[in-house]
């Protein structure tokens, strides 16, 4: 059974209404089926059909994936936290990493300042990766098989005391060793900015996503970003690359909306996921909850988009020999 992503419109379709899904279903963005090469999506591109991914054997070790963009209010926590929460749901172990010191995704999945107040955060655990291993700042949410490494203001600090440090860009990656063999993915939250806490996520990074919001403003932030990645991945991590660009709150009724997701495919091709994100009421009342939209509302689109950007994700690791199937 196909069970269409409300979120991907052809040009000329209208906004279809909500959908309901289970996670045992099969599901692609909705198309219009053109006769020459089939369901044709906002991209311009034909529409695959994903499948919810089977069941792993063994767990580890985790692939990790930063998720970045200098820009801010692009969605890249709640990208973090839903795309953690529907691997989750399929039966992968997920990681999330705040690096940012607002501490947005901490909040954001329920873990609120006051409750770190006295213990351990990413902050010690990149100042002293063995005397703060990862395993003891790492704290269970609500969904199985999700954890999480909080931070608070306090990692404001961090990029001070890193700067003077040997091999200051590696102090993430350092962190890592001991929790990488116990997880499938490990997704790192990066604040707006591209320093040296941005930095350390791209060099502890395997593949990086690109939350973008459908906008020409943000083309040429992207666009800057996309050198930076590359400068990363010459001078201190040879394996990381893009894993896909992301169209978050889109509103495929706007003609804007729609020449910024061609613009943006004309730059990055098949790098820009087919799963696109659009704007919903309810990503807000799940930050207000603190818990993810898979969580609070299974059969919303909003779920439903971030259910299949995890196939999709997972489907493209998969064929590139990435992570195991």
């Amino acid at each position: 059974m196909t069970v269409p992503i409300p979120q991907d419109h052809h040009m000329s379709d209208p906004v279809a209404p909500d959908s309901n899904v289970s996670a045992d279903h099969q599901a692609s963005v909705t198309p219009l089926v053109s006769p020459e090469v089939g369901p044709i999506g906002l991209t311009g591109r034909p529409i695959p059909t994903f499948t919810a991914p089977a069941p792993l054997a063994n767990h580890g070790p985790a692939y990790v994936i930063a998720m970045t963009n200098q820009k801010g209010g692009v969605g890249k926590t709640t990208t973090t936290i839903n795309l953690g929460a529907a691997l989750a749901e399929a039966g992968r172990k997920v990681l999330m990493v705040d690096m940012d010191p607002q501490g947005s995704l901490s909040i954001g999945l329920g873990v609120a300042p006051s409750v770190l107040e006295g213990r351990r955060t990413v902050y010690d655990m990149l100042m002293d990766s063995s005397g703060t291993p990862a395993s003891e700042v790492i704290v269970k949410t609500s969904v199985a098989g999700l954890d999480l490494l909080p931070a608070n203001i306090q990692l404001s600090a961090a990029e001070l005391r890193l700067a003077g440090e040997v091999a200051r860009e590696f102090a993430l990656d350092r962190a890592f060793e001991s929790v990488r063999p116990l997880y499938d993915y490990i997704l790192i939250d990066c604040q707006p900015s591209l320093g040296l806490l941005t930095v350390n996520a791209l060099t502890a990074s395997d593949g990086v996503i690109i939350p973008m919001e459908c906008e020409f403003f943000a083309l040429r932030g992207v666009e800057m970003l996309r050198e930076t990645i590359g400068k990363v991945k010459e001078r201190l991590n040879n394996r990381l690359t893009i894993d896909g660009v992301l169209p978050t709150m889109v509103d495929v009724r706007t003609l804007h909306t729609r020449e910024t997701i061609e613009a943006v495919h004309d730059m990055f091709g098949d790098e820009v996921f087919h799963t696109i994100i659009s704007r919903t009421v309810k990503f807000p009342e799940t930050t207000k909850a603190g818990v993810s939209i898979v969580e609070h509302a299974p059969t919303s689109t909003g779920a439903v988009a971030y259910r299949n950007l995890a196939w999709e994700l997972v489907s493209r690791l998969e064929l590139k020999g990435a992570v195991a199937k």
